[in-house]
C-alpha cells in the first residue's frame, strides 16, 4: 500500500509498505477521504510546537472498514466510518472524570502519533464512529472539524435565542456559526479580514458579516445588537488581536470561548476581564458525543461542511494539496484529499 510520510517541514516522501493487519481491539480502515486543516499546515511549515518529524499526518478522515481484530464487537467489514483521532490514557484525572479530551497524556493522530496518510490504517476500535451509508466520504471526513465546533458551543453553555459573535470565518469559525444556529442561537455575526470567507459564511447562514480590516468590530457589535451587545463570543482565529477584540467587545458578565489555537503568550486586557466579570473558557477538540451530534446534524442538513471544500487533490498529489492550503489561504477554506 502507499504511505506518505512528512520527513521534514515541506517534504513528503511516498513509500510502498505492507498493508497492516488488525491487532486485538483494532480495526483496519481503507481510507477514502481526508481534509487538510490549519494545524496540518503548521506542521508543513515547521511551526507546530508539539509535532516532531518524521510523521504520517492526517486526522480528519473517513473510510470503509476492511477488517477487524480479535475482541472487536459492533463493527463489521464494509461499514462506512470516521474516526475520533485522539489517543488517551484513561487513567489521569480528566479521563477518570469524563473529560478525556483534555487527557494529560493526549496524543492526536497526525501530530504526536501517526495518522491516516496511507491507503489502509489500523486504529483502536473504540475510536471508530459509524456514519450513515448515504453520507458521502467527504462529509464523513468533515465530521471531525464539525465536532470541534459543536464542542465549542457546548463549552459556551448557550441558551435558546442567544445572540452570538464568531471571530474568524475559517472552516472552524463557519462551522461554529452553523452549530450555534443549529442549537438555538437567534442571530450570529461573523468577522474576518477576507471577503471571500465572509461571502461563504453569509451563504451558509451568517446573519451579519463584518470585515475587520475595514470596520471596527466592537462598533459593529453595538450597532447590530444594541447596547446589550451579544451573549457569547467565540474566538476562532488564534491571534492576539482577535482575543483582545473579544475582551473589548464582550458584554459585561458574558462568556468568551477560545477555540483558536494561540501560540506564545499573547497580551490581553486582563484588567477588563476582572472588572467586567467576563468568563473566558478554552475549548479543546471534542468528545464522542460531539462526533455523534455532528453526524446527526450533517445528516439532517443543519450543518453543511462539504460546502467549505474549495479544492480537491488525489492522495498521490498530497504535497500540492499542502501547498494549496498553505499558499492560497485567502481563496481556500477546506482542501480535501481523495484516496
Amino acid at each position: 500500500m502507499l504511505q506518505a510520510t512528512m520527513v521534514e517541514p515541506g517534504r513528503i516522501v511516498f513509500q510502498d509498505v505492507p498493508k497492516p493487519e488488525p491487532g486485538r481491539g483494532q480495526v483496519v480502515i481503507e481510507v477514502k477521504a481526508c481534509g487538510v486543516c490549519g494545524s496540518d499546515v503548521h506542521v508543513w511549515r515547521g511551526e507546530h510546537p508539539f509535532t516532531s518529524y518524521p510523521i504520517i499526518q492526517g486526522h480528519e478522515f473517513s473510510g470503509v472498514v476492511e477488517s477487524v481484530g480479535e475482541g472487536v464487537e459492533g463493527i463489521t467489514p464494509g461499514d462506512k466510518v470516521t474516526v475520533e483521532p485522539s489517543i488517551v490514557c484513561g487513567r489521569c484525572y480528566p479521563c477518570r472524570h469524563g473529560r478525556y479530551n483534555i487527557c494529560y497524556n493526549l496524543k492526536v493522530m497526525g501530530f504526536q502519533t501517526d495518522g491516516c496518510h496511507r491507503e489502509f490504517f489500523a486504529v483502536p476500535a473504540d475510536r471508530v464512529v459509524p456514519v450513515p451509508e448515504d453520507m458521502s466520504f467527504e462529509a464523513a471526513a468533515m465530521v471531525e472539524p464539525s465536532a470541534v465546533a459543536l464542542h465549542a458551543v457546548g463549552r459556551a453553555d448557550m441558551h435558546e435565542g442567544a445572540k452570538v459573535v464568531v471571530l474568524g470565518a475559517g472552516p472552524i469559525g463557519i462551522l461554529t456559526m452553523q452549530a450555534a444556529k443549529a442549537l438555538g442561537a437567534s442571530e450570529v455575526m461573523i468577522t474576518d479580514i477576507v471577503d471571500f470567507k465572509l461571502e461563504v459564511a453569509r451563504r451558509l447562514g451568517a446573519d451579519h458579516v463584518v470585515n475587520a480590516r475595514r470596520e471596527d468590530v466592537v462598533g459593529a457589535i453595538e450597532e447590530t445588537f444594541g447596547e446589550d451587545r451579544a451573549d457569547l463570543m467565540f474566538e476562532c482565529v488564534g491571534a492576539e488581536e482577535t482575543l483582545e477584540t473579544a475582551v473589548q467587545g464582550a458584554r459585561k458578565g458574558s462568556r468568551i470561548v477560545v477555540v483558536g489555537v494561540i501560540g506564545g503568550r499573547p497580551g490581553v486586557s486582563i484588567g477588563l476581564l476582572q472588572d467586567r466579570e467576563l468568563e473566558m473558557v478554552g475549548s479543546l477538540m471534542y468528545m464522542r458525543h460531539d462526533f455523534l451530534k455532528a453526524v446527526e446534524l450533517i445528516s439532517s442538513g443543519k450543518l453543511t461542511p462539504t460546502e467549505l471544500i474549495t479544492s480537491r487533490y488525489k492522495f498521490q498529489d498530497l504535497p500540492d494539496a499542502y501547498r494549496e492550503a498553505a499558499e492560497r489561504g485567502e481563496r481556500n477554506l477546506k482542501v480535501m484529499v481523495e484516496f
